[in-house]
């Protein structure tokens, strides 16, 4: 009665490990996964929060004018050596700042390009957790198959290895032979336990990017399917650079700074401050009724606002500079990427065409001549490796397939699949 035994000891050695990111938690698919993360990313979220003084910033540029205006009044009273012996005069007034540079247009002008460079901002910020987000699903997805890969070869070394077992038991293979059979059987467990950990890996990134709490798992579904016909080509692609945000946010952030530029240079003209007082003077019969208006200019003879100029100026060029470099660094990622998935297919392809289906058909071929006498132990072995071995290039190729095309979308802004139009 050794058998329960057996089975009890394969059950304890059996290894444990976490289940789904919720109990009963139907599976994420590629969209799920790509507006969880839109929807938990801090880089969003803190995006999201400068939105405030942003919008402040517009609605403050929007008013009719820069300054406030200015309200005054003083009360006296005023003491004669004569026989009216003293009285009560008052003055009140009020007085405007008017810019005659145009600052407010160009104030105007900064503010909106700013707040468009902070909205693109958070479109690419959301667009690079959605991409993250594919990528972490995409890569559960290949670690997923890989796990059924190997487990597939557990069970093909093991049935071999227990099929020599029996032969040996009857004479017709040597001792030799089942340890090479028990060897392989165990780099075939050894290798489906690395697959697994590599799974448990590849979900708790994904939870991570996710935002998960820290015990949950996501399980994923979908698949990782063979290349079909892409929806563009090379200069499709470029042609969508123009839109991708990280580029409209740089250009509205360039926008701002010569915005801001032309305020500093305007600020040269001095502004012009207007006031309108009225008040009442003197003692007795002697009272009179003021109005002045009063007009004062600033002459800028010696202060020009050259410091403020020549940062703004700074700023500017720099923000050209910034958006110029990233613009010729982007086509150079996207030609690359390109050629790269280019690659990537054809190989996929030709996997899929050849070694895949030689193997698989190699692995029925060897059985049956196995079965026969025909081919020997290490004949048997070497088509059984080769069979798991197609597999998981063909699984590793068309994983960096798809991982290449989801780089590649991303950086040319087009649209990534599972994201919302």
């Amino acid at each position: 009665m050794r058998f329960p035994w057996l089975v009890l000891a394969c059950v304890l050695a059996t290894p444990v490990f976490p289940t789904a990111h919720a109990q009963g938690a139907a599976p994420l698919t590629l969209a799920e996964a790509v507006r969880l993360a839109q929807a938990a990313n801090h880089a969003v979220r803190a995006r999201e929060a400068q939105l405030a003084a942003a919008e402040g910033t517009r609605r403050e540029a929007r008013a009719l004018l820069f300054n406030n205006p200015e309200l005054a009044a003083e009360g006296t009273r005023r003491r004669f050596v004569s026989p009216d012996g003293s009285a009560h005069e008052w003055n009140a007034g009020i007085a405007q700042v008017f810019e005659t540079g145009g600052q407010q247009a160009h104030r105007r002008d900064a503010a909106e390009a700013a707040l468009e460079a902070l909205q693109a901002e958070i479109d690419d910020a959301r667009r690079q957790a959605g991409a993250a987000a594919a990528l972490r699903h995409g890569a559960v997805l290949a670690a997923k198959r890989r796990e059924q890969i190997e487990q597939r070869g557990v069970e093909l070394f093991e049935s071999t290895a227990q099929a020599i077992d029996q032969r040996r038991a009857a004479g017709e293979d040597t001792r030799l032979d089942a340890n090479v059979a028990r060897i392989e059987a165990e780099r075939a467990r050894n290798a489906h336990g690395v697959a697994r950990e590599r799974l448990l890996d590849a979900r708790a990134e994904l939870a991570v990017v996710l935002q998960l709490p820290a015990p949950a798992l996501p399980e994923v579904a979908g698949t990782l399917d063979p290349p079909a016909a892409l929806r563009y080509d090379l200069q499709r692609l470029l042609d969508s650079m123009a839109a991708q945000p990280r580029l409209r946010a740089l250009g509205g952030r360039e926008d701002a700074a010569r915005a801001r530029l032309a305020v500093e240079r305007a600020a040269r003209y001095p502004d012009l401050k207007l006031g309108l007082f009225a008040g009442r003077e003197g003692a007795g019969n002697a009272r009179e009724n003021l109005a002045t208006l009063a007009l004062s200019l600033p002459l800028p003879l010696f202060k020009q606002n050259d410091a403020a100029i020549g940062q703004a100026s700074s700023d500017a060029a720099q923000a050209q500079i910034d958006r110029a470099a990233v613009v010729r660094d982007t086509e150079a990622q996207v030609r690359r990427l390109w050629l790269r998935l280019g690659s990537q297919r054809e190989r996929v392809q030709r996997l899929q065409r050849t070694m895949a289906a030689a193997a698989a058909d190699n692995r029925q071929l060897a059985a049956k001549s196995r079965q026969a006498g025909q081919i020997g132990l290490l004949d048997q072995l070497l088509v059984d490796r080769q069979t798991i071995d197609a597999e998981r290039e063909f699984n590793d190729a068309l994983a960096e397939y798809h991982a290449t095309r989801i780089e590649l979308e991303t950086a040319a802004g087009w649209p990534l699949e599972g994201s919302a139009p």
